[in-house]
C-alpha cells in the first residue's frame, strides 16, 4: 500500500501499558452501578507512531494505518469511518478533529498477543488519543483522555466496557479505582515499600492460555442476567469487597493474603458462569498449585482464551520450575514477558526541524 503523499512535518510517538490481575473486575460496569477494582499496569506497552504530512489540498484528511500485529494496512477517512475494520483504531482517530490540510500515517504495535484479556484495546485507544491530543494541542487531562477512551468503546462503537482498562492505560502503576457512580471514579496509585514491590515484580506471573480471548456472547448472556437482578449481583458486590481488601493487604505487604483474595475472586467469577474459567485456565491453576503458587486469577472478564495471573511461591527454585512447566504444557500456553509499569500514557513529538 502506498504511503501518504505530502511533506512530513511531525512525528508523534505514544505508548500505554496493559493491565493484569484485576481484583474486582466486573464491578466497574454500568450494570454494577458502583464498584472497586485493584489492577496492575504492565509492559511492554502498546506503541503508536503517528507520522504527520502536510499537503496543499484542503480535502478530507486521509489516514493510513499499519496494524503490525495483524500484518494489515488500510486507509480511511476519519470523517467517515468504517467500523467494520479495526473499529478501536478508527473510533479513536475519528474522535479527534484532524485539520483538513494534513494526513496521517499511523503504526500500531504490541509486543504481547492480541486479545490476551489484558486491556489491549483500551491501551491502543488511549495511546492514539494521547498522540492525537498533542497533534491538535487540545491539552486533555489524564481524566479527560480516560473518559474519551471509554466513550469511544461504549458510545461510538456500542461495546460493553468497564472503566478500569482505560484508567490503567493512562495512569500506570498499581491503581485502586473506587467507582462511586458509573462511570465516575476516583483513582489512587498505590505506593508500596521497595521490598514488597520487588516481591510483586518477581512473583506475579502472566500466562497466555494459547488462544485469543473470545467470549462476547457468553459475556452478553451474563450481563443480561445481571441487568435483570440475577443472583450474580451478590458475587459482584463480593468482588467489590475483595478489591478493597486487596488494597489493604497489599499495602500491608501480606502477599499470602493477597494470593488468597486472588483465588476467591477467581471463584466468584466462576460462580457467575462456569465457562468464565476455561479448561486451559484450570490446567494452569493445577500446575501452579503443584508448584507452590499462593494465588491465581484469570485476567479480565474471563472466558475462552486470554491469560491468567499467578502469584508464585516466594522460593526462587520453585518459581523457576513452575515457569518451565508452564512453557512445556503445549497448546499455545506460555509465560508472557511482562513487567510492572509505573509509567502510564507517554507521548513525545518531533517536529520537522529536528527530524532530518
Amino acid at each position: 500500500m502506498n504511503n501518504i503523499s505530502g511533506v512530513q512535518i511531525q512525528e508523534i510517538r505514544s505508548s500505554a501499558p496493559l493491565r493484569i490481575n484485576d481484583i474486582g473486575g466486573w464491578t466497574d460496569t454500568w450494570f454494577a452501578r458502583k464498584g472497586a477494582v485493584l489492577n496492575i499496569s504492565v509492559g511492554p506497552p502498546v506503541k503508536i507512531v503517528i507520522k504527520v504530512f502536510q499537503h496543499e489540498k484542503k480535502d478530507s484528511p486521509i489516514v493510513l494505518v499499519h496494524a503490525k500485529d495483524y500484518q494489515e494496512s488500510f486507509r480511511f477517512n476519519p470523517g467517515k469511518p468504517d467500523f467494520r475494520v479495526h473499529p478501536i483504531i478508527q473510533g479513536a482517530v475519528s474522535s479527534i478533529e484532524i485539520p483538513r490540510e494534513i494526513s496521517l500515517e499511523i503504526i500500531v504495535e504490541s509486543a504481547l498477543p492480541a486479545a490476551s484479556s489484558m486491556g489491549t484495546s483500551a491501551a491502543v485507544c488511549a495511546a492514539l488519543l494521547g498522540g492525537l491530543d498533542v497533534l491538535v494541542c487540545s491539552n486533555l487531562s489524564h481524566h479527560e483522555i480516560v473518559s474519551l477512551a471509554h466513550r469511544v468503546e461504549t458510545k461510538k462503537l456500542g461495546l460493553q466496557s468497564g472503566i478500569q482498562d482505560q484508567i490503567a492505560a493512562v495512569y500506570g502503576g498499581i491503581c485502586f479505582i473506587d467507582m462511586h457512580c458509573y462511570p465516575q471514579a476516583s483513582v489512587e496509585k498505590l505506593s508500596l515499600n521497595k521490598n514488597i514491590r520487588d516481591q510483586v515484580k518477581k512473583r506475579l506471573v502472566s500466562v497466555y492460555l494459547g488462544d485469543a480471548h473470545s467470549s462476547s456472547k457468553l459475556h452478553e448472556r451474563i450481563i443480561h442476567s445481571l441487568e435483570n437482578g440475577g443472583p450474580g449481583l451478590i458475587q459482584i458486590k463480593k468482588m467489590e469487597g475483595l478489591a478493597r481488601e486487596a488494597k489493604k493487604v497489599l499495602q500491608a505487604g501480606d502477599l499470602l493474603e493477597y494470593g488468597r483474595i486472588m483465588i476467591e475472586n477467581n471463584e466468584c467469577q466462576r460462580t457467575l458462569h462456569p465457562d468464565l474459567i476455561s479448561e486451559k485456565a484450570d490446567a494452569v491453576i493445577k500446575t501452579a498449585k503443584e508448584s507452590g503458587a499462593v494465588g491465581w486469577k484469570v485476567n479480565g472478564a474471563g472466558g475462552r482464551g486470554g491469560s491468567i495471573s499467578i502469584l508464585s511461591s516466594p522460593r526462587k527454585e520453585e518459581r523457576g520450575k513452575m515457569l518451565g512447566k508452564f512453557n512445556s504444557m503445549g497448546k499455545g500456553i506460555r509465560v508472557l514477558p511482562v513487567y510492572l509499569s509505573e509509567k502510564g500514557l507517554s507521548v513525545e513529538m518531533t517536529t520537522k526541524d529536528n527530524m532530518f
